[in-house]
Protein backbone atom coordinates (compact mmCIF):
# COMPACT_ATOMS: atom_id res chain seq x y z
CA UNK A 1 0.00 0.00 0.00
CA UNK A 2 1.18 3.34 -0.86
CA UNK A 3 2.05 5.46 2.03
CA UNK A 4 -0.06 8.55 2.56
CA UNK A 5 2.12 11.87 1.42
CA UNK A 6 2.14 15.58 2.79
CA UNK A 7 4.19 18.07 1.48
CA UNK A 8 5.76 19.27 4.93
CA UNK A 9 5.70 17.07 8.00
CA UNK A 10 6.17 19.07 10.98
CA UNK A 11 7.20 17.28 14.17
CA UNK A 12 5.98 18.34 17.29
CA UNK A 13 3.15 20.30 18.40
CA UNK A 14 4.60 22.56 21.29
CA UNK A 15 5.69 25.89 21.43
CA UNK A 16 7.79 25.56 17.90
CA UNK A 17 5.66 23.16 15.81
CA UNK A 18 2.65 25.20 16.24
CA UNK A 19 4.31 28.46 14.98
CA UNK A 20 5.74 26.27 12.38
CA UNK A 21 2.37 25.53 11.08
CA UNK A 22 0.70 28.88 11.54
CA UNK A 23 3.23 30.22 9.32
CA UNK A 24 3.07 27.38 6.38
CA UNK A 25 -0.87 27.92 6.48
CA UNK A 26 -0.53 31.37 6.05
CA UNK A 27 2.76 31.61 3.73
CA UNK A 28 2.37 28.56 1.57
CA UNK A 29 -1.41 28.20 1.15
CA UNK A 30 -1.44 25.44 -1.14
CA UNK A 31 1.16 23.14 0.75
CA UNK A 32 -0.43 19.96 2.57
CA UNK A 33 0.79 19.50 5.92
CA UNK A 34 0.53 17.68 9.27
CA UNK A 35 1.92 18.00 12.46
CA UNK A 36 2.62 15.28 14.38
CA UNK A 37 2.83 14.91 17.70
CA UNK A 38 3.89 12.07 20.26
CA UNK A 39 2.37 12.93 23.29
CA UNK A 40 -1.81 12.92 24.31
CA UNK A 41 -1.49 16.86 23.79
CA UNK A 42 -0.92 20.25 22.45
CA UNK A 43 1.76 22.33 23.91
CA UNK A 44 4.77 20.71 24.28
CA UNK A 45 7.04 21.70 27.44
CA UNK A 46 4.19 23.70 28.82
CA UNK A 47 2.19 20.71 28.69
CA UNK A 48 4.89 18.56 30.25
CA UNK A 49 5.82 20.76 32.98
CA UNK A 50 2.85 20.61 36.06
CA UNK A 51 5.33 21.74 39.12
CA UNK A 52 4.54 24.41 41.05
CA UNK A 53 4.76 28.03 39.54
CA UNK A 54 5.93 26.87 36.43
CA UNK A 55 6.01 30.12 34.14
CA UNK A 56 8.00 31.34 31.23
CA UNK A 57 11.97 32.38 31.64
CA UNK A 58 11.33 35.05 29.38
CA UNK A 59 8.46 38.05 29.06
CA UNK A 60 5.90 37.09 26.83
CA UNK A 61 6.11 39.93 24.24
CA UNK A 62 9.35 38.16 22.87
CA UNK A 63 8.38 34.69 23.82
CA UNK A 64 4.71 35.00 22.18
CA UNK A 65 4.63 34.42 18.30
CA UNK A 66 5.60 37.11 16.28
CA UNK A 67 2.18 36.52 14.42
CA UNK A 68 -0.10 36.79 17.74
CA UNK A 69 -0.13 39.57 19.91
CA UNK A 70 0.35 38.35 23.77
CA UNK A 71 -2.61 40.59 25.79
CA UNK A 72 -2.60 38.93 29.16
CA UNK A 73 -0.97 41.59 31.98
CA UNK A 74 1.88 39.54 32.73
CA UNK A 75 4.60 39.72 31.08
CA UNK A 76 6.70 36.97 33.25
CA UNK A 77 3.86 34.58 32.43
CA UNK A 78 2.36 31.36 34.42
CA UNK A 79 2.57 27.74 32.73
CA UNK A 80 -0.72 27.91 32.40
CA UNK A 81 -1.42 30.45 30.27
CA UNK A 82 1.26 29.65 27.97
CA UNK A 83 -0.47 26.35 27.19
CA UNK A 84 -3.59 28.44 26.85
CA UNK A 85 -2.10 30.59 24.31
CA UNK A 86 -0.32 27.90 22.46
CA UNK A 87 -3.68 25.99 22.19
CA UNK A 88 -6.14 29.09 21.56
CA UNK A 89 -3.33 29.58 18.60
CA UNK A 90 -4.03 26.45 17.02
CA UNK A 91 -7.62 26.33 17.39
CA UNK A 92 -7.95 29.67 16.46
CA UNK A 93 -5.69 29.52 13.10
CA UNK A 94 -7.08 26.18 12.30
CA UNK A 95 -4.50 24.26 12.83
CA UNK A 96 -5.97 21.38 15.20
CA UNK A 97 -7.28 19.41 12.31
CA UNK A 98 -3.90 19.16 10.74
CA UNK A 99 -2.12 17.51 14.31
CA UNK A 100 -2.07 14.08 14.33
CA UNK A 101 -1.29 13.02 18.30
CA UNK A 102 0.25 9.69 19.98
CA UNK A 103 2.83 9.46 16.72
CA UNK A 104 5.98 9.46 17.48
CA UNK A 105 8.35 9.68 14.33
CA UNK A 106 11.13 7.35 14.66
CA UNK A 107 13.32 7.43 11.60
CA UNK A 108 13.10 9.39 8.48
CA UNK A 109 14.81 8.14 5.18
CA UNK A 110 15.52 10.48 1.95
CA UNK A 111 15.91 9.59 -1.19
CA UNK A 112 17.45 11.90 -3.62
CA UNK A 113 15.71 9.84 -6.70
CA UNK A 114 12.38 10.20 -5.57
CA UNK A 115 13.08 13.46 -3.42
CA UNK A 116 11.05 12.45 -0.96
CA UNK A 117 11.38 11.63 2.89
CA UNK A 118 9.64 8.34 3.95
CA UNK A 119 8.96 9.52 7.66
CA UNK A 120 8.47 6.35 9.72
CA UNK A 121 6.11 6.41 12.90
CA UNK A 122 4.80 4.84 16.06
CA UNK A 123 1.04 5.12 16.43
CA UNK A 124 -0.67 4.75 19.73
CA UNK A 125 -0.19 2.45 22.84
CA UNK A 126 0.68 -0.50 20.52
CA UNK A 127 3.75 1.57 18.60
CA UNK A 128 2.00 -0.24 15.44
CA UNK A 129 4.51 0.84 12.39
CA UNK A 130 3.03 3.72 9.89
CA UNK A 131 4.85 5.34 7.48
CA UNK A 132 4.19 8.36 5.34
CA UNK A 133 6.00 10.54 2.29
CA UNK A 134 6.59 14.38 2.80
CA UNK A 135 9.02 16.46 0.28
CA UNK A 136 10.22 18.62 3.43
CA UNK A 137 10.61 17.82 7.20
CA UNK A 138 10.18 20.40 9.50
CA UNK A 139 11.95 19.70 13.05
CA UNK A 140 10.58 21.26 16.34
CA UNK A 141 10.67 18.93 18.87
CA UNK A 142 12.88 20.86 21.07
CA UNK A 143 16.33 19.72 22.48
CA UNK A 144 15.43 17.56 25.42
CA UNK A 145 14.19 14.24 26.37
CA UNK A 146 10.33 14.06 27.25
CA UNK A 147 10.59 11.06 29.21
CA UNK A 148 13.27 11.67 32.03
CA UNK A 149 14.91 14.59 33.04
CA UNK A 150 18.69 14.72 34.34
CA UNK A 151 19.25 13.58 38.05
CA UNK A 152 22.64 12.84 39.42
CA UNK A 153 23.32 9.65 41.58
CA UNK A 154 23.30 10.79 45.24
CA UNK A 155 25.27 8.58 47.47
CA UNK A 156 22.60 7.36 50.20
CA UNK A 157 19.44 8.33 48.57
CA UNK A 158 18.28 4.21 48.92
CA UNK A 159 18.05 5.27 52.42
CA UNK A 160 16.26 8.58 52.27
CA UNK A 161 12.59 7.82 54.16
CA UNK A 162 10.74 11.08 52.04
CA UNK A 163 10.26 11.70 48.61
CA UNK A 164 12.45 12.60 45.92
CA UNK A 165 10.86 13.76 42.65
CA UNK A 166 12.18 15.79 39.54
CA UNK A 167 10.03 18.96 38.38
CA UNK A 168 9.91 16.94 34.78
CA UNK A 169 8.01 14.02 36.82
CA UNK A 170 5.68 15.90 39.04
CA UNK A 171 3.31 14.24 40.88
CA UNK A 172 -0.38 15.62 40.93
CA UNK A 173 -0.54 14.69 44.63
CA UNK A 174 2.44 15.02 45.77
CA UNK A 175 1.93 17.04 49.28
CA UNK A 176 3.77 19.17 50.73
CA UNK A 177 1.72 21.57 52.61
CA UNK A 178 3.36 22.52 56.12
CA UNK A 179 6.33 19.93 55.08
CA UNK A 180 10.37 20.84 54.91
CA UNK A 181 11.15 20.89 51.76
CA UNK A 182 14.90 20.43 49.85
CA UNK A 183 14.85 21.90 46.18
CA UNK A 184 18.37 20.65 44.64
CA UNK A 185 19.50 23.22 41.72
CA UNK A 186 20.17 26.90 40.93
CA UNK A 187 18.91 27.22 37.61
CA UNK A 188 15.66 28.62 36.09
CA UNK A 189 13.50 25.74 37.43
CA UNK A 190 14.89 25.73 41.11
CA UNK A 191 14.40 29.56 41.38
CA UNK A 192 10.80 29.30 39.94
CA UNK A 193 10.13 25.86 42.84
CA UNK A 194 11.14 27.38 45.71
CA UNK A 195 9.22 30.85 46.09
CA UNK A 196 5.69 28.78 44.64
CA UNK A 197 6.30 25.98 46.88
CA UNK A 198 7.72 28.48 50.03
CA UNK A 199 3.95 29.32 50.04
CA UNK A 200 2.63 26.61 51.62
CA UNK A 201 5.50 24.38 52.93
CA UNK A 202 7.20 24.81 56.24
CA UNK A 203 10.51 25.98 54.46
CA UNK A 204 12.16 25.13 51.74
CA UNK A 205 15.75 25.48 51.16
CA UNK A 206 17.55 26.00 48.04
CA UNK A 207 20.60 23.67 48.11
CA UNK A 208 23.13 24.64 45.19
CA UNK A 209 26.66 23.30 44.21
CA UNK A 210 27.19 27.06 42.98
CA UNK A 211 25.16 30.63 42.79
CA UNK A 212 23.55 31.16 39.80
CA UNK A 213 22.96 35.29 38.21
CA UNK A 214 19.77 36.42 39.30
CA UNK A 215 17.57 39.55 38.19
CA UNK A 216 14.37 40.99 39.72
CA UNK A 217 11.80 42.40 37.11
CA UNK A 218 8.43 43.45 37.25
CA UNK A 219 6.31 40.90 36.37
CA UNK A 220 3.92 43.10 34.22
CA UNK A 221 5.57 45.48 31.77
CA UNK A 222 4.35 49.10 32.17
CA UNK A 223 5.08 50.18 28.84
CA UNK A 224 2.77 47.86 27.33
CA UNK A 225 -0.02 48.32 29.63
CA UNK A 226 0.02 52.08 28.50
CA UNK A 227 0.56 51.57 24.67
CA UNK A 228 -2.33 48.85 24.62
CA UNK A 229 -4.76 51.97 26.34
CA UNK A 230 -3.56 54.10 23.24
CA UNK A 231 -2.94 51.42 20.05
CA UNK A 232 -4.27 48.41 18.29
CA UNK A 233 -3.21 45.15 19.80
CA UNK A 234 -0.99 44.32 17.30
CA UNK A 235 1.10 47.58 17.21
CA UNK A 236 1.18 47.53 20.57
CA UNK A 237 2.47 44.06 21.03
CA UNK A 238 5.55 44.99 18.19
CA UNK A 239 6.49 47.96 19.48
CA UNK A 240 6.98 46.28 23.16
CA UNK A 241 8.31 43.22 21.55
CA UNK A 242 11.17 45.15 19.62
CA UNK A 243 11.70 47.30 23.00
CA UNK A 244 12.30 44.27 24.95
CA UNK A 245 14.25 42.64 21.78
CA UNK A 246 16.79 45.18 22.00
CA UNK A 247 17.15 45.93 25.98
CA UNK A 248 17.55 42.42 26.16
CA UNK A 249 20.39 42.22 23.16
CA UNK A 250 21.78 45.59 25.04
CA UNK A 251 21.92 43.53 28.66
CA UNK A 252 23.86 40.99 26.89
CA UNK A 253 26.68 43.26 25.04
CA UNK A 254 27.24 45.16 28.12
CA UNK A 255 27.73 41.67 30.49
CA UNK A 256 30.13 40.50 27.76
CA UNK A 257 31.94 43.60 27.45
CA UNK A 258 32.01 44.83 31.08
CA UNK A 259 31.06 41.64 32.97
CA UNK A 260 32.63 42.81 36.67
CA UNK A 261 30.90 46.01 36.38
CA UNK A 262 27.39 44.15 35.08
CA UNK A 263 28.17 41.27 38.01
CA UNK A 264 28.04 43.82 40.71
CA UNK A 265 24.87 45.78 39.41
CA UNK A 266 23.18 42.46 39.27
CA UNK A 267 24.70 41.68 43.13
CA UNK A 268 23.56 45.19 44.34
CA UNK A 269 19.88 44.67 42.96
CA UNK A 270 19.99 41.20 45.35
CA UNK A 271 21.28 43.70 48.59
CA UNK A 272 18.88 45.79 47.70
CA UNK A 273 16.15 43.00 49.28
CA UNK A 274 18.89 41.18 51.45
CA UNK A 275 20.68 43.70 53.03
CA UNK A 276 24.37 43.76 53.71
CA UNK A 277 25.25 40.42 54.71
CA UNK A 278 28.09 37.83 53.59
CA UNK A 279 25.42 35.92 52.33
CA UNK A 280 24.69 37.39 49.37
CA UNK A 281 28.66 36.85 48.48
CA UNK A 282 28.32 33.31 49.06
CA UNK A 283 25.03 32.18 47.53
CA UNK A 284 24.17 34.74 44.71
CA UNK A 285 27.94 35.51 43.25
CA UNK A 286 29.03 33.34 40.75
CA UNK A 287 32.35 31.94 39.87
CA UNK A 288 31.81 32.05 35.93
CA UNK A 289 30.96 35.47 34.00
CA UNK A 290 27.47 36.82 33.06
CA UNK A 291 25.83 35.24 30.14
CA UNK A 292 28.20 32.28 30.75
CA UNK A 293 24.98 30.51 31.74
CA UNK A 294 21.41 32.12 31.46
CA UNK A 295 20.34 34.62 34.19
CA UNK A 296 17.98 33.82 36.16
CA UNK A 297 14.53 36.53 35.86
CA UNK A 298 12.57 36.69 39.24
CA UNK A 299 9.76 38.34 38.67
CA UNK A 300 8.88 40.67 41.73
CA UNK A 301 11.98 39.29 43.69
CA UNK A 302 9.98 36.11 44.36
CA UNK A 303 12.73 34.58 45.37
CA UNK A 304 14.50 37.02 47.53
CA UNK A 305 11.45 37.95 49.32
CA UNK A 306 10.76 34.78 50.19
CA UNK A 307 14.38 34.62 51.86
CA UNK A 308 13.81 38.09 53.61
CA UNK A 309 10.29 36.65 54.84
CA UNK A 310 12.59 33.37 56.39
CA UNK A 311 10.04 31.11 54.33
CA UNK A 312 13.48 30.26 52.25
CA UNK A 313 16.94 29.90 52.46
CA UNK A 314 19.64 29.26 49.92
CA UNK A 315 22.67 26.96 51.08
CA UNK A 316 25.76 26.53 49.18
CA UNK A 317 27.13 23.63 49.82
CA UNK A 318 27.76 19.53 47.98
CA UNK A 319 26.26 16.49 49.28
CA UNK A 320 27.76 14.42 51.04
CA UNK A 321 24.93 11.68 51.32
CA UNK A 322 21.28 11.13 51.96
CA UNK A 323 20.00 10.40 55.09
CA UNK A 324 16.60 8.62 56.13
CA UNK A 325 15.44 12.11 57.08
CA UNK A 326 17.41 14.86 54.86
CA UNK A 327 20.95 15.64 53.36
CA UNK A 328 24.00 15.50 54.85
CA UNK A 329 26.67 18.15 53.24
CA UNK A 330 30.39 17.78 52.64
CA UNK A 331 30.64 20.94 55.25
CA UNK A 332 29.27 18.96 57.88
CA UNK A 333 25.61 20.23 58.56
CA UNK A 334 22.90 18.52 57.88
CA UNK A 335 19.30 19.48 56.01
CA UNK A 336 16.11 17.96 57.40
CA UNK A 337 14.09 17.20 54.57
CA UNK A 338 10.39 15.57 54.26
CA UNK A 339 10.46 16.34 50.11
CA UNK A 340 13.43 16.69 48.19
CA UNK A 341 13.21 18.52 45.03
CA UNK A 342 15.97 17.48 42.18
CA UNK A 343 15.72 20.49 39.74
CA UNK A 344 19.16 19.43 38.75
CA UNK A 345 18.78 20.01 34.94
CA UNK A 346 17.67 18.02 31.60
CA UNK A 347 18.38 15.11 29.00
CA UNK A 348 18.91 16.63 25.79
CA UNK A 349 18.08 14.61 23.07
CA UNK A 350 18.72 15.41 19.19
CA UNK A 351 16.17 15.73 16.98
CA UNK A 352 13.62 14.00 19.60
CA UNK A 353 15.54 11.00 19.27
CA UNK A 354 14.29 10.19 15.54
CA UNK A 355 17.65 8.62 13.15
CA UNK A 356 18.15 10.00 9.85
CA UNK A 357 19.03 8.71 6.84
CA UNK A 358 20.27 9.85 3.21
CA UNK A 359 19.69 7.97 0.41
CA UNK A 360 20.66 4.97 2.43
CA UNK A 361 23.67 6.25 4.81
CA UNK A 362 22.82 6.86 8.43
CA UNK A 363 23.97 10.23 9.20
CA UNK A 364 26.26 11.17 12.22
CA UNK A 365 24.50 14.43 13.57
CA UNK A 366 27.17 14.68 15.61
CA UNK A 367 29.50 14.99 12.66
CA UNK A 368 27.51 17.31 10.48
CA UNK A 369 27.37 21.45 10.68
CA UNK A 370 24.61 23.49 11.24
CA UNK A 371 23.62 25.72 8.39
CA UNK A 372 22.27 29.42 9.47
CA UNK A 373 21.40 27.33 13.10
CA UNK A 374 18.43 25.55 11.57
CA UNK A 375 19.81 22.76 8.75
CA UNK A 376 22.42 20.46 8.49
CA UNK A 377 25.16 20.01 6.26
CA UNK A 378 24.31 17.25 3.45
CA UNK A 379 20.51 16.65 4.98
CA UNK A 380 18.10 17.90 2.36
CA UNK A 381 14.92 19.05 2.83
CA UNK A 382 15.42 18.99 6.18
CA UNK A 383 15.18 22.49 8.90
CA UNK A 384 14.98 21.93 13.08
CA UNK A 385 13.82 24.85 15.26
CA UNK A 386 16.66 25.41 18.08
CA UNK A 387 15.92 29.05 19.90
CA UNK A 388 18.46 31.24 21.57
CA UNK A 389 20.46 30.72 24.47
CA UNK A 390 21.00 34.66 25.24
CA UNK A 391 16.39 35.16 24.33
CA UNK A 392 13.86 33.57 24.10
CA UNK A 393 13.26 30.77 22.16
CA UNK A 394 9.93 31.83 19.65
CA UNK A 395 12.38 34.70 18.22
CA UNK A 396 14.31 32.42 16.75
CA UNK A 397 11.45 29.77 15.94
CA UNK A 398 10.15 32.36 14.11
CA UNK A 399 12.36 33.68 12.25
CA UNK A 400 13.43 29.66 11.07
CA UNK A 401 9.60 28.72 10.04
CA UNK A 402 9.81 31.91 7.98
CA UNK A 403 12.98 30.73 6.29
CA UNK A 404 11.71 27.66 5.59
CA UNK A 405 8.70 29.36 3.67
CA UNK A 406 10.87 31.35 1.76
CA UNK A 407 12.77 28.26 0.85
CA UNK A 408 9.24 26.32 0.16
CA UNK A 409 7.69 28.96 -1.92
CA UNK A 410 11.03 29.46 -3.80
CA UNK A 411 11.67 26.23 -4.89
CA UNK A 412 7.88 25.82 -5.75
CA UNK A 413 8.33 29.36 -8.22
CA UNK A 414 11.58 27.55 -10.08
CA UNK A 415 10.39 24.37 -10.10
CA UNK A 416 12.90 22.58 -7.92
CA UNK A 417 12.90 19.62 -5.85
CA UNK A 418 16.03 19.66 -3.27
CA UNK A 419 17.38 22.04 -1.11
CA UNK A 420 20.40 20.77 0.49
CA UNK A 421 23.39 22.66 2.10
CA UNK A 422 27.09 21.90 1.33
CA UNK A 423 30.10 22.52 3.24
CA UNK A 424 32.60 23.46 0.67
CA UNK A 425 35.05 25.90 2.21
CA UNK A 426 38.01 24.33 3.38
CA UNK A 427 38.68 27.36 5.70
CA UNK A 428 35.66 26.62 7.73
CA UNK A 429 36.86 25.07 10.99
CA UNK A 430 34.31 23.14 13.25
CA UNK A 431 33.74 24.44 16.69
CA UNK A 432 31.14 23.54 19.79
CA UNK A 433 27.28 23.61 18.72
CA UNK A 434 27.02 26.59 21.49
CA UNK A 435 29.29 28.56 23.18
CA UNK A 436 27.32 27.70 27.13
CA UNK A 437 28.78 26.22 30.03
CA UNK A 438 25.67 25.20 31.76
CA UNK A 439 25.99 21.55 32.95
CA UNK A 440 23.24 20.40 30.80
CA UNK A 441 24.86 21.61 27.62
CA UNK A 442 28.04 20.32 28.54
CA UNK A 443 26.87 17.00 28.63
CA UNK A 444 25.39 16.72 25.49
CA UNK A 445 27.36 18.83 23.25
CA UNK A 446 29.04 15.43 21.86
CA UNK A 447 25.23 14.83 20.46
CA UNK A 448 24.53 17.60 18.57
CA UNK A 449 25.81 19.03 15.37
CA UNK A 450 28.84 21.21 15.03
CA UNK A 451 28.81 25.03 14.26
CA UNK A 452 31.50 26.73 11.68
CA UNK A 453 34.32 29.60 12.22
CA UNK A 454 32.54 31.35 9.48
CA UNK A 455 28.75 32.13 7.77
CA UNK A 456 26.82 30.52 6.98
CA UNK A 457 28.19 27.78 9.37
CA UNK A 458 28.60 30.50 12.07
CA UNK A 459 25.85 30.40 14.77
CA UNK A 460 24.99 34.31 15.98
CA UNK A 461 23.00 34.27 18.89
CA UNK A 462 21.79 37.63 17.89
CA UNK A 463 18.29 38.29 16.57
CA UNK A 464 18.74 41.44 14.91
CA UNK A 465 21.09 40.07 12.57
CA UNK A 466 19.04 37.16 11.82
CA UNK A 467 16.00 39.08 11.36
CA UNK A 468 18.31 40.36 8.38
CA UNK A 469 20.25 37.11 7.17
CA UNK A 470 16.59 34.95 7.54
CA UNK A 471 14.16 36.96 7.01
CA UNK A 472 15.70 39.03 4.28
CA UNK A 473 18.84 37.90 3.07
CA UNK A 474 19.31 35.96 -0.04
CA UNK A 475 18.24 32.39 -0.37
CA UNK A 476 21.41 31.29 -2.81
CA UNK A 477 24.89 31.49 -1.39
CA UNK A 478 27.58 29.62 -1.74
CA UNK A 479 26.57 26.84 0.27
CA UNK A 480 23.17 26.00 -0.81
CA UNK A 481 23.17 23.69 -3.69
CA UNK A 482 19.04 23.81 -5.38
CA UNK A 483 17.95 20.81 -7.98
CA UNK A 484 15.18 19.69 -9.53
Amino acid sequence: MKPEHVDVVVVGAGLSGIGAAVHIKQACPGRTFAVLEGREAIGGTWDLFRYPGVRSDSDMYTLGYAFRPWTHPKAIADGSDILQYIRDTAREEGIEPHIRFRQRVRRAAWSSSDALWTVEVEVGAQRELQRLTCSFLMVCSGYYNYDKGYTPDFPGVEAFRGQVVHPQRWHAGLDYVGKQVVVIGSGATAVTLVPAMAAQAAHVTMLQRSPSYVVAVASKDRVADGLRAVLPARWAYSCVRWKNVLLGMLFFKVSRAFPQAMKRLMLRGVRKVLGETPEVDKNFSPRYLPWDQRVCLLPDADLLDAVAQGRASVVTDHIESFTDSGIRLRSGAVLPADVVVTATGLDLLVLGGMELQVDGKPVAVHEAMTYKGMMLSDVPNMAYVVGYTNASWTLKADLVSAYVCRLLNHCAGKGLRQCVPRLRDPGVEAQDWVDFSSGYIQRSLHKFPRQGSKVPWRLHQNYVRDVLNLRYGPLQDSAMEFSR
